[in-house]
């Protein structure tokens, strides 16, 4: 099998990753579930489990197959290997006790958003932006944000690859109407979520370049939004977002 650039790919991997997925989704299962969940031999699957649990990447109890504790020590690879990143968790926090809101750091990986870093202020309120989770980039503050740091030709191939699905009444459904707003957000630095991807909630995100002047993530802050006044909403937490930013983008560039 080859892929639209040429390169081959192994159908036994990727039935393995598919696997893995299966026993995310499921919270765990057993052979015949899983096999059930995606249309293959019972004896195909055992065979993959098999050698995922050879290598650790999976344990069982009883006839119960879990991934394990391997894709932690994965996940916090990936999240600390650049130092932008590793660096982000304490300005996240630090925008949580500032703001006493729920903060995020996010990054763009192949078109969609995913949450890095997340930290609850004392009136946080409880949103999608688990660790790890990926989104829709123009349903969030902090995915506009990122995309307005794009190239144009950029952001086409995202909404032709993710379309731009709406999660509330409020989201971006229409590609014109992006890029203009993407515009606004580029001009100002700073991005506004008017209860785009959850009802009740607001959000404001900044975007955060590196050195090179690429775009590195974004940092967002969301409130209910009947605690979120208009001067708040629009002046104050902007304000120390983009405070925030300018220190980590300062201290992102020290060697």
């Amino acid at each position: 099998m080859n892929t639209q650039d040429g390169g081959r790919t192994l159908q036994t991997t990727a039935t393995s990753l598919r696997v893995v997925e299966t026993l995310r989704e499921l919270d765990g299962a057993r052979v015949t579930e899983v096999a059930d969940e995606m249309s293959l031999a019972p004896s195909t699957v055992h065979a993959h489990l098999t050698t995922l649990a050879d290598n650790e990447y999976v344990v069982k109890t009883g006839d119960v197959y879990q991934l394990s504790l391997e894709f932690l020590s994965l996940g916090e690879y990936v999240r600390t290997r650049r130092k932008a990143y590793r660096i982000a968790e304490s300005y996240t926090e630090q925008l949580a006790d500032e703001t006493e809101c729920r903060a995020v750091f996010t990054v763009e990986e192949n078109g969609r958003g995913v949450y890095m870093y997340t930290f609850s202020g004392t009136h946080a309120v409880w949103t999608y932006s688990t660790v790890g989770k990926r989104f829709y980039l123009h349903q969030t503050a902090a995915g506009k944000a990122i995309l307005s740091q794009l190239p144009e030709s950029r952001v086409d191939t995202i909404v032709e690859k993710w379309g731009l699905p709406a999660a509330t009444e409020n989201t971006i459904t229409d590609a014109e109407a992006l890029l203009e707003q993407l515009a606004s957000i580029r001009e100002r630095g700073v991005a506004f979520n008017h209860q785009e991807q959850l009802d009740g909630v607001k959000a404001v995100g900044v975007p955060v370049n590196g050195s090179d002047g690429q775009v590195v993530g974004a940092f967002s802050v969301a409130s209910p939004a009947n605690r979120m006044t208009d001067e708040r909403f629009e002046e104050e937490i902007p304000e120390t977002l983009l405070g925030v930013a300018n220190e980590f983008e300062l201290e992102n560039s020290l060697t």
